[in-house]
This record gives C-alpha cells, sequence and structure tokens, in this order.
C-alpha cells in the first residue's frame, strides 16, 4: 500500500504524505519518500519538489505506538534510516519546498527543516520539536537543521519548551517562510517551487552546496553517536511509561 502520491506539474513534482489521519512515519514510509525523492531527482524534467501531507496533518512523527513493539536493533535501524532521509532533503540538489497543510510536529517537523522553504496554512495548525516533553532527546542533525533554520537563540527556545507553536509564532521564530491561507497554500507553493527551479541549475545547485554541505558533513558526523544517546533515553523506564500513553487519532 502506497503512502506518498506523486504528481507532476509544469516541471514541479508534488509529493504528499497520505498514512492514515496524522501522516506518522514509519520504516515502509521513510523508505517510500526517499524512493520517490531518488526518482524525481533523477527524472530531468522536474526542476522542483513541493513536500506536503494530506489532510489537517503535514505529519504527526513517528508512529509511536507501532514502535513500542520494536527491539532496540529494530528501532535502531529505523532512525538510522530517518536521519539518513532528512540528511538527503537537507543537501537534495533541487529546491524542495514544504507546504505544511496543517501539524508537523516531532519528526514531522525534522523533515520540514530539510527543505528549502517553508509555507505554512494560516490557522490552527502547530509546529513542535517537543520530545523533552514526554522525555525523550532529539538528533545531532535535527539540532543542527534547526540552527540553521532560527539560529541558536531561537532553537534553545523551540527544544527547551518544546511548545506547539501557531503559525505567527513559527514565524516569529523562523521555522516558516511565509503563511498564506488555506486555500491558496498549494499553489503559492508551487509557484515559489517553479520560482526557485526556474533558475540555474548548475549555479542552484552550487550555492546550495556551499550553504549547505558544511552542514551536512557536521550532522553526518555526528549522527551516530546521537542515536546511540536517543536510544538508551527512549528504552529508559521513565520516558518508555510516558511513550506508552501517547495515542495518535
Amino acid at each position: 500500500m502506497t503512502h506518498v502520491n506523486v504528481r507532476v506539474e509544469e516541471g514541479v513534482a508534488a509529493v504528499v504524505l497520505s498514512r492514515g489521519k496524522v501522516n506518522a512515519l514509519d520504516e515502509s514510509t521513510i523508505d517510500e519518500v526517499k524512493d520517490r525523492f531518488r526518482e524525481l531527482e533523477a527524472d530531468a524534467s522536474v526542476r522542483a519538489v513541493v513536500f506536503s501531507g494530506e489532510g489537517m496533518f503535514f505529519s504527526f512523527g513517528f508512529d509511536i505506538p507501532g514502535f513500542l513493539g520494536h527491539s532496540k536493533p529494530e528501532f535502531s535501524r529505523f532512525l538510522a534510516k530517518f536521519t539518513d532521509l532528512y540528511t538527503y532533503l537537507f543537501a537534495y540538489p533541487k529546491p524542495v519546498v514544504a507546504a505544511l497543510n496543517g501539524h508537523a510536529v516531532a519528526g514531522g517537523l525534522m523533515l520540514a527543516l530539510a527543505c528549502d522553504r517553508r509555507l505554512m496554512a494560516a490557522g490552527k495548525g502547530k509546529l513542535a520539536l517537543n520530545e523533552l516533553a514526554f522525555g525523550s532527546s532529539v538528533f545531532a542533525g535535527s539540532v543542527e537543521m534547526l540552527r540553521y533554520a532560527v539560529g541558536n537563540r531561537n532553537a534553545e527556545e523551540v527544544l527547551y519548551t518544546g511548545a506547539m507553536v501557531l503559525p505567527e509564532e513559527a514565524l516569529r521564530l523562523g521555522l516558516v517562510d511565509e503563511i498564506c491561507p488555506g486555500e491558496e497554500l498549494s499553489g503559492k507553493a508551487m509557484a515559489v517551487a517553479r520560482e526557485l527551479g526556474g533558475k540555474s541549475q548548475p549555479a542552484f545547485q552550487s550555492i546550495k552546496r556551499l550553504l549547505r554541505r558544511p552542514v551536512a558533513e557536521e550532522m553526518r558526523r555526528r549522527e551516530g553517536a546521537s542515536i546511540a544517546e536517543f536510544l538508551d533515553i527512549w528504552y529508559s523506564e521513565a520516558t518508555w511509561r510516558n511513550l506508552r500513553e501517547i495515542r495518535i487519532r
């Protein structure tokens, strides 16, 4: 069963997460996202990508109830794939625009942070890296992407509070670049992607590498150790107790 839908329109690909009501991420979904983006990277007719979710969520993040039955090695394998995915997207050679149609939480926001631009629908959708609220840590790569987007001080505010922020606050923090009415989000994101994709591809790719490669290299250098630390905290008694209380509706 596919959980990632793709359509191409005038040189811009729309990649849409479609997994249940909240677009929670499991291993097969991560694999599918990676496969679709690789196919689009190889397609010379595609010059840019818009990444969004179906329904009221961009993505809830990890399918936590689904992972409670995983062994530590199984979950470690998923985390390696997940962090590899966002690092790949962060350095993706074509422009990627996140169209945040609704909530983007934890791992969902990490995927959005990997994109070149983030547009958010006005309204009640919220963004958060709320891991601290249930006793979890994050990953070195996610911290580097957050710093890249919002700066050190705002990164501390986002991570230390774990607050669920509305679009206006997300804009203030730098988590998103623009807010627009929900009915205009898709068209606006496609227009931004089309504008970026219309620039010289070799020049865009060169500039993106100059901007992002040092950050991506640091992400890769520190990621393994951060995953190991994340796993120790995730499987601790106190955090595990909190995780069992999380429900996906």
